[in-house]
């Protein structure tokens, strides 16, 4: 199996070294083009994967992953759409973009994937929605998710729920990142220094995750597992309440999508 990457930025390189880390594909079966040969050949020396300047030498692959800004998507698939073939599996990174407008772009039937990863994928930890159109089989899907749980978890969506996984998802980590400045700003004002700060509100944030994900209990539960009777957290919870914390959450998340649905 050989997997073409078209754009080798962050998330194509996160995607690639999950790929040879997890031993899904060897380097030798990678084939990443690039607009900048900076970038070619810092990709090359680090992973040891085949690149090229040429996105039609790319699209030749078995599976094309098309990870390109948004803005240049057009473009790209107007310069690979008589190069990819009936076989090719493409996986499209974009926001907005449906199976609709991909299939409409190709001006062929293309076996289409589109996904939503985020930037966790850089350090394996990615989280990733993903949907297909009927000419993409099930072991060709199975394959696929292979691939995006290389670098972190990979889940079936439909696609009319594409834009709430560019808002709990794709986007989140940014608010993740405000959170844990915050949670550093407020510990600085108590006395710790910045450093140390910073990486106890990152662990708290890590580790608050890992137990949602192991437990399998509800959040609220484990909220309640942490609020003594008039203790110190639950006064902290109630200044959050009293000031729309969640609410907040929910209006920036319904924004995302409702931006993610007008691109």
């Amino acid at each position: 199996m050989r997997i073409g990457f078209i754009g080798l930025g962050n998330m194509g390189s996160a995607m690639i070294g999950g790929l040879i880390a997890n031993k899904v594909v060897s380097a030798q079966d990678i084939i990443g083009a690039d607009a900048s040969i900076e970038r070619m050949d810092e990709m090359e020396k680090r992973y040891g994967i085949d690149v090229t300047s040429s996105n039609n030498t790319a699209a030749r692959a078995d599976i094309v992953v098309t990870s390109v800004k948004p803005q240049v998507y057009e473009a790209v698939i107007e310069d690979i759409k008589d190069t990819v073939s009936n076989n090719t599996v493409i996986i499209s990174i974009a926001p907005g973009k449906t199976l609709d407008w991909l299939r409409d772009k190709y001006g062929k039937p293309v076996k289409l994937v589109r996904c939503m990863p985020n930037t966790p994928a850089l350090v394996g930890e990615g989280c990733t929605g993903v949907c297909r159109n009927n000419l993409v089989s099930d072991e060709e899907f199975k394959t696929v998710l292979r691939i995006l749980n290389s670098f972190g978890r990979a889940y079936e969506v439909s696609e009319s729920q594409m834009d709430a996984v560019v808002a709990v998802s794709g986007s989140s980590p940014a608010y993740v990142f405000m959170l844990i400045e915050a949670m550093a700003d407020g510990a600085v004002a108590e006395g710790l220094p910045r450093k140390t700060a910073y990486e106890m509100a990152a662990q708290a944030v890590f580790g608050s995750a890992r137990m949602v994900l192991e437990t399998g209990k509800h959040p609220g539960e484990l909220k309640d597992m942490v609020c003594s009777p008039a203790g110190t957290t639950i006064d902290a919870v109630a200044v959050l309440e009293e000031m729309g914390f969640r609410s907040a959450v929910i209006e920036a998340e319904r924004a995302c999508a409702a931006k993610s649905r007008s691109m």
